[in-house]
């Protein structure tokens, strides 16, 4: 089967991360007195903050498991699983390296706060999960797709359930994954829901993306399902309940932000498929190549990992709009220069590691 690359998922990704980047800034820096929520701007602002995460989350479900369709229909798949657990792993380790200030650790200072969970091990989790999927459904990849399917659905609608759940029996290390109460600014439910529905966007673009009208079919269901399901699932939940009276429904709909945001996904995947013609080779689709590098020296420069030095300590909540908005330009320019420059001084260390190894090797 000839299948395609998905050049608009770079584009996709390196508007999330600009997105990051500016939400961050201006979340950790502004000061509360201009946190107006009646403010357009201030709402405008808020909308794409909350988007940033539900769509870095699909996007690295329907990469990850693409890749690995991709890899199937070569007959080479056994290496990108093998690629695959090791960048869950990897984004795991690094997740919580970045929590580490060891200034504190040479002072005999140990916190909980270094266990929380945060947007990198939930995802690398989240990939791990969807490897041992595809490694139990490799050959059947409409179950697999329908499988992924029933995952989102079910993590999203059983929220209210776990909603405020507390797990105090097993390790902290554990219970993180599954509570916020301990810290953690996410957790694997909901949020492989994202990562699943991203898995099951794969198997469509997979099996379809060589068919000379998926395109315009694809953006069509985007548009539609984004609109209806932002728009109006609390609606068909009530409609729902109404028949069933099943009170989960009524939960859901009383308090629902995950459909409605996935939604918004949508329609964001809509809009760069639409216009990915124009988006090949050009530097958007470079800096989402770029996310991890990039997400990680942001961590550094704002919240101090390592030497719990950053722009946090020294401007928490103090800067009028104007420096933010400014600030916040300033940081995503910088941000990504460093992250470039990062990558390739890496390469070339890399490049001598593999040199040395394979001299030293008998």
């Amino acid at each position: 089967m000839k299948t395609n690359r998905l050049f608009f998922i770079d584009a996709v990704r390196a508007f999330a991360i600009l997105m990051m980047l500016q939400g961050h800034f201006i979340d950790t820096l502004l000061d509360p007195v201009y946190r107006d929520s009646k403010t357009i701007a201030y709402q405008v602002w808020f909308y794409f903050r909350g988007i940033t995460a539900p769509t870095f989350f699909t996007i690295s479900g329907l990469v990850f498991l693409y890749l690995l369709l991709r890899a199937r229909d070569k007959g080479n798949d056994k290496l990108r699983v093998k690629k695959g657990l090791y960048r869950g792993l990897l984004l795991i380790v690094i997740g919580y390296l970045l929590r580490i200030d060891i200034f504190e650790w040479f002072r005999g200072e140990f916190h909980d706060n270094s266990l929380a969970v945060d947007v990198l091990q939930c995802i690398g989790l989240s990939l791990l999960i969807l490897t041992f999927c595809y490694i139990l459904l490799r050959k059947q990849l409409k179950l697999l797709s329908f499988l992924l399917l029933v995952f989102g659905v079910v993590c999203f609608m059983t929220e209210p359930y776990y909603r405020t759940l507390e797990v105090t029996t097993i390790p902290k290390v554990f219970a993180n994954y599954l509570s916020t109460s301990n810290g953690s600014v996410f957790t694997i439910l909901p949020w492989f829901g994202f990562t699943a529905f991203g898995g099951f966007l794969a198997t469509l673009f997979f099996s379809h993306v060589h068919k000379p009208k998926f395109r315009a079919l694809i953006v069509s269901c985007f548009f539609v399902t984004g609109l209806l399901l932002t728009t109006s699932s609390s609606w068909l939940f009530m409609m729902l309940y109404e028949v069933t009276g099943f009170e989960l429904l009524k939960s859901c709909a009383y308090y629902n932000y995950l459909f409605p945001r996935f939604g918004n996904v949508l329609l964001l995947l809509g809009l760069f498929y639409a216009a990915e013609r124009f988006l090949k080779g050009s530097m958007i689709g470079k800096i989402g190549q770029k996310t991890l590098s990039i997400y990680v020296i942001h961590f550094i420069i704002i919240f101090g990992s390592f030497t719990g030095i950053g722009l946090k300590q020294f401007y928490f909540r103090s800067l009028n709009p104007t420096q933010a908005i400014i600030g916040a330009l300033i940081f995503m320019v910088v941000v990504c220069v460093i992250s470039f420059y990062y990558v390739k001084t890496n390469a070339f260390i890399y490049k001598i590691v593999r040199k040395i190894i394979r001299q030293v090797k008998p």
